[in-house]
């Protein structure tokens, strides 16, 4: 069914076939004719505090605003986490920004955190019925400058802080400018260390304590890898997740997208995203946990993932090449 689909899909522009599909997915939602999948068909699983039905997340970036919370989570995931959302409403980077490589799986994007703002998101998540963990995927406005990086996390961890199972603090996309350079060890544990506080009186004022997790990127060496495992331990942050997307398209050879600006997912970051993963475990030793995103397109590559020393995975690029399927062949290979 889904490979029919997929022909029609792929003959349209990526981001119309993007905005159509989540509509689409939401009228039939709306209209009772999702057969919502139990997702409770792999093992529970505890992750920073939470206990997740089943370990198989959604990756921040298909739904930027929470526009389609409900008709995710009928899908089956045992979470799911929207944004990446910054404090202020922003257009993100030139069109067309947004590629599909299917000779090797992959995708390629230079959205550049487009999102209607925090304010808009939160008014979606009160509008929705979901009640399951939902994390909020926070980032800094591409206006403001590196140095006041921490103020637009610090706004909307604020105003997601009521709304959200968890939030992910978002250093990693190659689409910001500069914003990987948080990913360095001081400015990384100055910026962690501002939310932590923050988190604290937050916790006090809400009478809840909501988890902090950072997503890194799989284009960093042993020696950044393990700076970063130093820094999230000393300053006792919730969870991890590894990895975003890579700048390296080596993997593509000779492709005529091979050039193309931007941040490669799907396929061709599996083993690169496996390799932080690995370390990233191997240095954590086990203080915090990790959720494993990159390159999961079958129920195998989740459950190496979580035998490379992840809690739970998140999926996004599998599912544009393999739909809804994926998320029932994740829960079963986990189930085993």
């Amino acid at each position: 069914m889904y490979s029919f689909a997929r022909r029609i899909l792929f003959a349209l522009d990526a981001e119309k076939a993007h905005h159509f599909t989540l509509n689409a997915l939401n009228t039939v939602y709306k209209l009772g004719l999702i057969p919502v999948t139990d997702n409770k068909a792999a093992k529970s699983v505890r992750l920073m505090g939470m206990d997740l039905p089943n370990p198989v997340g959604l990756a921040a970036g298909l739904d930027k605003n929470g526009e389609y919370i409900d008709a995710l989570a009928a899908l089956g995931f045992g979470f799911i986490e929207i944004g990446t959302v910054t404090p202020k409403p922003q257009p993100g980077n030139p069109q067309p920004r947004l590629f599909r490589v299917p000779e090797h799986q992959g995708i390629i994007n230079r959205m550049g955190f487009n999102n209607h703002g925090i304010d808009t998101m939160i008014r979606n998540i009160e509008k929705s019925k979901f009640s399951g963990v939902l994390g909020i995927n926070i980032g800094k406005n591409a206006v403001t400058p590196i140095e006041n990086a921490a103020d637009d996390y610090l706004i909307c961890l604020e105003k997601a802080y009521a709304h959200a199972s968890y939030i992910t603090v978002n250093i990693s996309s190659p689409n910001t400018k500069n914003l990987r350079a948080l990913q360095g060890s001081d400015e990384l544990s100055a910026l962690l260390e501002a939310l932590k506080n923050k988190q604290a009186q937050l916790a006090s004022v809400h009478g809840k304590y909501v988890p902090l997790a950072v997503k890194i990127a799989p284009d960093l060496d042993e020696a950044q890898i393990e700076d970063i495992a130093h820094v999230v331990k000393s300053v006792e942050m919730d969870g991890i997740i590894a990895t975003n997307t890579t700048i390296d398209k080596s993997s593509l050879g000779s492709h005529p997208l091979a050039g193309e600006q931007g941040g490669l997912s799907g396929l061709p970051v599996h083993e690169k995203s496996n390799w932080v993963l690995k370390l990233l475990a191997d240095h954590i030793d086990g203080k915090l946990p990790i959720i494993g995103v990159g390159g999961i397109m079958s129920g195998k590559d989740a459950a190496e993932k979580i035998r490379l020393g992840a809690t739970a995975v998140q999926v996004y690029s599998g599912l544009i090449y393999k739909g809804p399927a994926l998320v029932k062949e994740c829960l079963k290979a986990l189930a085993r």
